[in-house]
Parts: structure tokens; sequence; C-alpha cells
């Protein structure tokens, strides 16, 4: 047990060959997968009658809606409902749109083209901008090195969280390009950034906490960048689709709150949050606003001080990206794509100055566990990526107050050897 303690502790149990190795046969998996699920499908439809993507589906009637003049359409859930059945049968499941109208303006250009051709284009766009991003962020990381290393393309499309976002059709990969793009150019270029984090304004759970970070360390041009073009994005939107889709959004809040949220009607073992936690353990809804709002005063504090504190720029960006996650209480596993670049940048401050001790383990356990959170969440009513991403924050936290590393290079020798 104790050497079991002391490999864990150690990270001396993650070598660069198993790295490449576990993200090369995860590719593979990936591929033999979705292969699988293409061949097999029916039209639209895959093996077991559901919309390839799944979730896409929900993105794709609201977008065919959108462009045949009926933009309200998608903030009803039964009106949405209809829309889904007569695209893809009267067998379909509901899959709620739950998008403010910003993202219609994606969703009418992927209805110009076949559900199936849109879907490819959706992913395989997105995930290039997703390495692209991840790419840029190594690039302007404290290891400039890594982005020509061959070893970061594989492990970042082998990221479990990736195979989530692809079975679903979800947004994952464009949410990350975005915030890890904006934290790579955000000291050189601060409009720029600021420019990347409004586009962000179409997953506000998620895009709220970057202001407060902006604001609290005097990034006063990209927050201004930022408000400048959700302004932009709200007049286009108003100008393409009328005034109307503004209270039909508002209106159909109350639908994702109750039902979707407090409900769990989506599943609470899909939700990594504090919320989805005191829910799954029988708690009421009240119980866990109060312990995910407690939570995130939390996060938010520690996030602001370790922004303000003497420490490298990787750790607080990597914190960001755990705190957007963190706060909300509608956190699901493909959004877990977050982790990206807080993985990328770690790693980079881990191999420049040395892993703290269990560092290696909380990145491992990052990479690996996305793909598993709902199932595990399913059995032990326990959402694992809190408590991992806490302890991850946490590791962080412990470095304030040390410049340059100074506490954390017990582990130079490994960092030597990647």
């Amino acid at each position: 047990m104790k050497k079991l303690v002391v490999l864990l502790r150690s990270g001396d149990f993650l070598t660069r060959e198993r790295a490449g190795l576990w993200a090369a046969a995860l590719i593979l998996g990936w591929i033999i997968c979705i292969a699988y699920l293409g061949l097999t499908a029916r039209g639209p439809m895959d093996y077991a009658g559901r919309p390839l993507g799944t979730d896409f589906s929900n993105v794709y009637a609201a977008g065919v809606a959108a462009a045949h003049g009926d933009p309200t359409a998608p903030f009803d859930a039964y009106r949405q409902f209809l829309a889904e059945r007569a695209l893809f049968g009267t067998g379909t499941t509901f899959y709620g749109w739950h998008y403010p109208p910003f993202f219609l303006l994606v969703a009418v250009v992927l209805a110009q083209f076949p559900y199936v051709v849109a879907l490819i284009l959706w992913q395989g766009v997105s995930l290039l901008l997703y390495l692209g991003a991840i790419r840029l962020l190594l690039r302007k990381s404290a290891m400039p090195s890594l982005a020509q290393d061959r070893l970061w393309l594989p492990l970042a499309l082998g990221f479990t969280a990736v195979f989530v976002n692809l079975i679903h059709g979800q947004n994952g990969f464009l949410t990350t390009a975005l915030f890890a793009a904006g934290l790579a150019v955000l000291d050189e270029r601060p409009l720029t950034a600021g420019i990347l984090f409004g586009l962000l304004c179409y997953k506000p759970q998620f895009a709220a906490v970057i202001p407060l970070v902006l604001a609290a360390t005097g990034r006063w041009r990209s927050l201004g960048a930022a408000a400048g073009m959700v302004l932009a994005l709200t007049v286009c939107v108003t100008v393409l689709f009328g005034w109307r889709v503004w209270p039909a959004f508002m209106d159909s809040t109350h639908f994702t709150r109750t039902v979707i949220l407090e409900e769990g009607n989506t599943g609470f073992n899909k939700i990594q949050s504090v919320f989805a936690w005191i829910r799954m353990w029988g708690g009421g809804v009240p119980m866990a606003y109060g312990a995910q709002a407690a939570s995130a005063l939390l996060v938010l504090f520690a996030l602001l001080q370790i922004w303000r504190a003497p420490i490298e720029a990787g750790y607080k960006k990597a914190t960001l990206c755990f705190a957007a996650l963190l706060i909300t209480p509608y956190s699901l596993d493909y959004d877990l794509m977050l982790i990206a670049p807080a993985i990328a940048l770690l790693t980079a401050e881990g191999l420049k100055r040395g892993f703290a001790p269990y560092e290696i383990l909380c990145l491992t356990v990052l990479w690996c566990a996305p793909a598993a959170a709902r199932n595990i969440a399913h059995a032990t009513f326990i959402p694992m990526m809190v408590p991992t991403l806490i302890c991850s924050f946490g590791l962080i936290w412990l470095r304030r107050g040390a410049p340059g590393g100074k506490k954390a290079g017990q582990n130079l020798a490994k960092a030597a050897s990647w």
C-alpha cells in the first residue's frame, strides 16, 4: 500500500510511452464506435431509432424552423417536439432546445444541408477549431515547444470528453475552442480575446465567470470587446429573426429550469454539478440551490484570489476553466470538454516548473474520467467530476505565493523525462 501511495503521489505511473499508447487505443476505439454507428444507420437514424448525433437533432430542427420563418418555435417545447417528429419520425423522443437566440445563427446555416451532412460539418469543423485552439494555447504556454511535440495531437483527440461530445453531436468543441483561444491571446491581444469570449454568449452558464475575472484584473479592453460582441450579436439576431425571439427565450427558461434541471428530466447522473449531487442524494430543490450557491461563492472567491496572486499565468487560466464548470448547476458530461485547455496549461506548467504531489494523478483522472462520469454517477450517485475538479482547483490554490513554482519543483526529473 505504501508503494502505491508513493506511486500515485509522484505520478511515476505515467510515462510518455503509456500516455501515447492509451491515447492511440482510445482514438481507435472512437473510430470503431463511430464507424459502427454509421454502418448500422438507416438514413439519419441510428440502429436504436435515434437521430445520429442525438442532441444535434434539436439544433437542426431549430434551424429548419427559423429558416422557414418560425424562429420562436424552438423555444416552445411542444412545437419543437413536433418539428423533431416531422423530421425524424413519430418514434423520436424529445430533444429540447435550451439555448439563447444567438445559437440560431449557427442552426440556420447548418439547416441548409441534409441532416447527416450538417452533422458531419458541425462536428468536423468544430473539432478542427478545438484542435487549433489547443495548439495555439500550447504555443502561448510555459512550454511552447509542446505545440511541436507529436504527442499533443493524440492526447487532445484521445481526451475522453471528445467521444462524449461526438456521439451526442454537441457543441463542446466550439465552446472549448472559443475559451481556449481567448485564454491564449488574452495578454497579447486583449481585443481579440474579448471578441472570442463574447461569442460564448450562446452558453451563458459558462461565460458568466469571464467578465468577473476581466473586471477584477483590470482587463477593461477585453471586457469592452466582449460586451461589444454580445451587443452586435443581439442586434444581428433581432434584425434577422425579430424581437419576439427574446420573450420566447425568456419564457422557455422556465421549462429548462423546472423540468430539465430541477426535476432532472434529462437525468441527474448526466449533470456534473453540486446541484445534481444534492438532488441525487434526495435533497430538495432549495437545498440543492443553496449548496450550489455556497460552493459557487467559494470557488469565485478562490478564483479571484488566484488571479491576483503572484502565480504563473497557466495556473490562473486553468482555474478559470475549472471555475466555469463548477459555478453552474447545469454542466453536463459533454461540457467537460472545457477541461482540455486546463490539462494543456497545467501540463505545460508542470513540465516547466515541476509537478506538485498528486498533480499528475489529478491530470490523469481529468483526462480519463469524462467518458465514465455518467455511468459512475448512475451507479454511485456521485458526480465524480465535481470532487475531481475541486481537488485540481485546490492544488493550484496551494501554489499561491510561490512565484516561479519554488514550492512545487519536487518532480523536475519527471518533467525532464517528458
